[in-house]
């Protein structure tokens, strides 16, 4: 099984948020998954992204490839660790 951490739509029309989850790459996007991982909202004027980079951590350990767009966000930003 290919794990991906990626970004679940949430929300709204015109109001999404997502949710940072792991999940089998062959699941649809807004399907099934592993873990819950964190939030991001694009709305925020500050940085809107929040992970637990303790299980994040664990699932790239254990092979998880992140989505090129969570890459750029995580390259781009502080997450802040949720306990």
């Amino acid at each position: 099984m290919a794990v991906r951490i990626r970004m679940q739509r949430r929300g709204c029309k015109k109001k999404a948020f997502y949710a940072v989850v792991a999940a089998d790459s062959r699941k649809p996007r807004d399907g099934r998954f592993l873990e819950k991982l964190g939030t991001y909202d694009p709305r925020l004027e500050s940085d809107g992204l929040k992970l637990d980079m303790e299980r994040v951590n664990h699932w790239i350990s254990k092979g998880a490839l992140p989505s090129e767009p969570l890459v750029k966000l995580l390259k781009g930003s502080t997450p802040v660790s949720q306990a």
